[in-house]
């Protein structure tokens, strides 16, 4: 059976559509197509508590297009979740509302599922079978997800109430970082996770979604979109500090011209790059592996 899931995030809109298989006993999803659309739902959320109302008109045709999209593929099933911006914003019921009257219904992802649909993303990939002990990092929007398995149980799960493109717009709020920001955002940062989580025992890290696909492909010069040269590739440590460091120093203008970066991403990849570097330095993990797929490839392994 063909399936699609519409992502909603904070800040963009990601469509999957893929059919799934069973390799070996293992559940395998098969991706058909998969689009990405940079469209702010929740820029501006954190501080307002609010969803703006051109973050959801974009967010609304992208879901239509996705909804179209799917359809012209043969999806039999099309879900469309929202993540923390929806969960935080006080109009949500708007957003939901509109969505309803064009056809295209959106749902509430909770944390704890956003969190552990992650991890069964990469679980159910057989670029990643066998890693244990392992630590899943899914950086978001407005929220960040980590999931820490041993011996196959799961003995940690957690959604912490940050993501880069909150981070944006607080800390990081300058298009050119000083060094009072950076501080700022890095006490924020590990004091919401803990500063130190397991250091040494948590295994292969694995990076989920869009800051990890674009801090390989800006390194690599990747100027033509194709998951096989990013999926599965390796960041060490000092490749994400390093591009802390440097995406930093850049404004929105020269992240957006660096050779490789997803159109839309120069506004919060500095931020999500520093969320990366610090939940790397809380679980110990010298270098983590990149998957270009998220919990949408999760849900879908979970309901074949």
């Amino acid at each position: 059976m063909r399936k699609a899931v519409v992502d909603v995030g904070s800040n963009s809109v990601l469509l999957l559509v893929a059919d799934v298989e069973v390799v070996s006993g293992k559940t395998v999803v098969k991706t058909i197509l998969e689009t990405s659309q940079v469209t702010g739902l929740g820029r501006g959320t954190k501080t307002t508590g609010l969803l703006s109302e051109p973050g959801m008109t974009s967010t609304l045709w992208a879901v239509k297009t996705a909804f179209q999209t799917a359809n012209e593929l043969g999806a039999t099933y099309i879900g469309a979740y929202a993540t923390m911006a929806a969960r935080i914003a006080s109009n949500v019921s708007d957003f939901l509302g509109r969505s309803s009257s064009q056809q295209t219904p959106v749902e509430v992802l909770s944390a704890e599922e956003e969190a552990r649909l992650s991890f069964v993303s990469v679980v159910t990939d057989q670029e990643f079978f066998g890693l244990e002990p392992l630590s899943v990092i899914d950086i978001g929007g407005h929220s960040s997800e980590l999931v820490v398995s041993q011996q196959g149980d799961i003995v940690f799960e957690k959604s912490f109430q940050l993501g880069a493109l909150g981070l944006r717009e607080g800390s990081l709020r300058d298009d050119i970082v000083d060094a009072h920001q950076l501080l700022s955002a890095v006490a924020e940062i590990d004091d919401t996770i803990g500063c130190r989580f397991l250091p040494g025992q948590a295994g292969t890290a694995v990076a989920i979604g869009a800051t990890g696909t674009n801090l390989v492909t800006v390194r690599d010069r990747i100027l033509v979109w194709d998951e096989k040269l990013v999926h599965g590739k390796g960041l060490s440590y000092e490749d994400v500090s390093s591009a802390v460091s440097r995406l930093t120093r850049l404004d929105d203008q020269g992240r957006a011209e660096l050779p490789g970066i997803e159109k839309g991403r120069e506004h919060t990849i500095h931020a999500g790059a520093l969320l990366l570097e610090r939940f790397m330095f809380a679980l110990g993990a010298e270098h983590c592996l990149v998957s270009c797929k998220g919990w949408r490839h999760g849900l879908i392994a979970l309901n074949h």
